[in-house]
């Protein structure tokens, strides 16, 4: 059973910064594109990060600069360092695996989500 667990969310004041994890389990991890995702109330999931096996990453402009996607393949986990936060970061951020080794933004090339991990952003 594939499992994707966020976890490093909180919150924190603008200017701060955070790291979230995803660990994976029962998935053939080491190959295939990841990325992380967010979701603010009221508005559409969005792409942020994505990071291919050998280490190529992709990232939406909002976040270009301030956060970093990174992959360990040994420990099967992957990370999103976040800085320089601003209110309008706050969401439910995911991870998600995805469907081969090429990365898209579409988020229907992602086979496996996490349940996501809450981040609040204070001015």
């Amino acid at each position: 059973q594939v499992q994707l667990v966020e976890s490093g969310g909180g919150s924190v004041q603008a200017g701060g910064s955070l790291r979230l994890s995803c660990a994976v389990s029962g998935y053939t991890y080491s190959g295939n594109c990841m990325g992380w995702f967010r979701q603010a109330p009221g508005n559409e999931r969005e792409g942020l990060a994505l990071i291919g096996s050998s280490g190529w990453t992709a990232y939406a402009t909002p976040v270009k600069g301030r956060f970093t996607i990174s992959r360990d393949n040994d420990k099967h986990i992957m990370y999103l360092q976040m800085n320089s936060l601003q209110p309008e970061d706050t969401a439910m951020y995911y991870c998600a695996a995805g469907r081969s080794r090429s990365c898209y933004w579409t988020q229907s090339s992602y086979a496996e989500w996490g349940q996501g991990t809450q981040v609040t952003v204070s001015s």
